[in-house]
């Protein structure tokens, strides 16, 4: 199973937080790593959002069908994330589009780190691969994609 994390882009300051919306600045950075996916995501793709306007608006960058998923909402932690993608047992890719720190708490449960959490960068998107290598099954990082290096 492939699992990707995919941070909002930046927003603007603002209250409801859930009401905030991306900067230009964050406009840009969606469109880059929606490029990026368009040349490397995996084919089938289960896309689930949190239901905040720049989250949103972060994956309406990338053209692409999606559910709203309440449950990584920005009260959301890293367990919740992992739950909602049905990792590790999902036939099909899944990419969460969320909030720190639970895309963070995910990421370190993901590598079963001694850290709580990891930083994710506005924008930026990790992949994780669920495989047998070696005979073993775990969980490997196969790519950091930040915004502004693609």
């Amino acid at each position: 199973m492939d699992l990707l994390l995919w941070r909002h882009a930046e927003a603007a300051p603002g209250i409801p937080d859930a009401t905030r919306t991306l900067t230009p600045h964050g406009r840009e950075q969606a469109k880059a790593v929606a490029r990026w996916l368009d040349a490397h995501a995996p084919r089938r793709l289960r896309i689930l959002v949190s239901p905040t306007v720049r989250t949103r608006q972060t994956i309406e960058a990338w053209r692409r069908e999606y559910e709203l998923c309440p449950e990584i909402g920005i009260s959301a932690r890293g367990g919740n994330l992992l739950t909602a993608a049905d990792w590790p047992s999902s036939r099909d890719a899944v990419l969460l589009v969320g909030h720190q720190p639970a895309l963070g708490e995910a990421a370190a449960l993901l590598l079963d780190s001694e850290k709580k959490e990891f930083a994710v960068r506005k924008g930026a998107l990790w992949w994780f691969q669920y495989r047998e290598r070696d005979g073993k099954l775990g969980t490997e990082l196969r790519a950091v994609i930040s915004a502004s290096f693609v």
